[in-house]
């Protein structure tokens, strides 16, 4: 029987509040309250298993690769860390871990590092509890109140991390220096009975990591020279960049050597797995009373674009391009859809090509770019890296459809330039003049052709992939024109050689 369990069975009485209450508890059990933080994420983890549950809800594409590793580090009452680029969900794969704890706990009141009643470790409680014997009073503290973190920066001290001596409250209580009821503890004591995760884990200072891997081995914390035996039960967690070794800081060997698993993460696999995640975190609805509607086809162009960015030389690959380029770029396709609907009065709109290239700050502020990245510009980057995405969604759902009749009208002498507040009715009526055009809609979605508003996005699409592909042009003065062929040079004949020379 677990604590949660016992807790459960008796949720019809009112939740013990002191120590001789606690333990008059039916089937009360010292060890299954008491268990440490690593047996009780244990044995809720092989439940939640079991039945089949997700692990962790809201993490995609980790589901063969990161998550049976981190499972396997859990089970093993390991601590562990996650090595990965920026954007690849490591915080919020830490900050899920809550989940796997009991619903609350009973903790001393006033206690500052969580002491559990049964069996202390701080000197105050076990005064208390010597004094007050069963009349102790517990509170009950929740799963949420159970996780610190802290982001490691090079200014991080030790008193932040493990404590200091507080001279006030030795002051206030008329205590020496020394004596322990005078610390003022840091986080590490105070997650004690929960999880404690540090982010960026190289860039912590080397002796405050030597106080973690002490903390991790011995349990012993010296302060101010005066050493202290505080055996916390914790789970201790660490992300870090795998690049951050040698740009910022370097994570210690002895530390390293007693972090029982290390885990790499990556981006998603697949354009499909990266859209599942972008429609999970973007925030693309908005206000009812403007509806505004991004087609699936240019959905996929958004995430295209950041697997182009991540394979492109000119895009530093050490620091990787992460999974918030998309987020934010589709955000931004969404804002400049309903800023062109509130201009025109429109109460609905359909996204269109145009408006990922007015989402450009989104996509150049998430790249940090090569040598031959910075001589070209981030802004002719990301709109090379459009067009490229825009080809290959181009590719998938129009490999081999014939477009000569499209072509054809620009060849003789057809134009369009679409005004940037142009309302829907006039760009739908400008794109049918186009022969052949919308009969192509229909596979990327358009099948409703009284939809003016989506065959006019789907056209636009079309001319945007053609002039991908360099079928037809375009230019930010005419819009969409006809490609003009590059001359052929003249063959070389024998009467334009010249006289041939002759050697003897």
């Amino acid at each position: 029987m677990t604590a949660s369990t016992s807790i459960k069975s008796h949720s019809q009485h009112p939740k013990p509040r002191t120590l001789g209450e606690l333990k008059g508890i039916p089937d009360f059990d010292a060890g299954s309250v008491s268990r440490s933080v690593k047996d009780e994420i244990r044995g809720n983890l092989l439940r939640l298993i079991e039945r089949g549950e997700p692990l962790f809800p809201g993490i995609h594409g980790y589901e063969d690769t990161v998550v049976p590793q981190i499972v396997n580090a859990l089970l093993s009452r390991h601590n562990f860390i996650l090595l990965g680029l920026r954007g690849q969900a490591k915080s919020r794969i830490l900050r899920g871990l809550i989940n796997l704890l009991d619903a609350e706990i009973p903790v001393v009141v006033g206690c500052e590092i969580n002491d559990d009643p049964l069996r202390p470790i701080c000197r105050a409680c076990r005064e208390k509890i010597a004094a007050e014997g069963d009349n102790t009073p517990i509170a009950w503290m929740p799963r949420d109140s159970r996780y610190v973190e802290k982001l490691a920066t090079p200014d991080v001290t030790m008193a932040d991390i493990i404590g200091d001596v507080d001279p006030i409250r030795a002051a206030r209580g008329g205590r020496d220096l020394s004596d322990e009821l005078t610390i003022h503890y840091g986080l590490l004591p105070r997650a004690n009975r929960g999880i404690f995760g540090i982010n960026e884990l190289p860039d912590l200072a080397g002796k405050i990591q030597v106080g973690l891997f002490n903390i991790m081995q011995e349990g012993d914390i010296q302060i101010k020279g005066y050493p202290l035996r505080l055996p916390l039960d914790v789970l201790l967690v660490f992300t870090a960049n795998p690049e951050d070794y040698t740009a910022r800081g370097k994570i210690i060997t002895p530390l390293k050597d007693r972090i029982g698993a290390e885990i790499r993460t990556h981006y998603p696999a697949s354009v499909k797995e990266g859209m599942v995640i972008t429609a999970q975190e973007a925030w693309v609805c908005r206000t009812a009373s403007r509806a505004i509607e991004v087609p699936s086809y240019l959905r996929e162009t958004v995430e295209e674009i950041a697997f182009q960015a991540r394979e492109d030389k000119r895009v530093d690959r050490r620091s990787g391009v992460s999974q918030r380029l998309p987020i934010t770029t589709l955000e931004s396709v969404v804002s400049s859809a309903e800023q062109r609907a509130a201009r025109t009065g429109e109460n609905s709109c359909y996204a269109s090509v145009a408006d990922i290239y007015a989402a450009l700050p989104a996509i150049t502020g998430k790249m940090e770019l090569e040598y031959e990245g910075e001589l070209k510009g981030a802004d002719t980057i990301a709109r090379e890296l459009i067009r490229t995405a825009v080809g290959r969604v181009f590719t998938k759902y129009f490999g081999e459809v014939n477009f000569q009749p499209v072509i054809q009208w620009f060849e003789l002498g057809g134009e369009l330039k679409l005004p940037e507040l142009a309302p829907t009715d006039e760009r739908y009526r400008q794109l049918s003049k186009i022969q052949g055009l919308s009969e192509h809609v229909g596979r990327i979605g358009a099948t409703d052709t009284k939809n003016h508003a989506a065959v006019a996005a789907a056209s636009e699409m079309i001319l945007e992939g053609l002039w991908a592909h360099r079928r037809i042009g375009r230019s930010e003065e005419r819009g969409y024109f006809a490609e003009k062929q590059k001359p052929q040079e003249p063959r070389e004949t024998p009467s334009s050689r010249g006289p041939r020379r002759q050697f003897n």
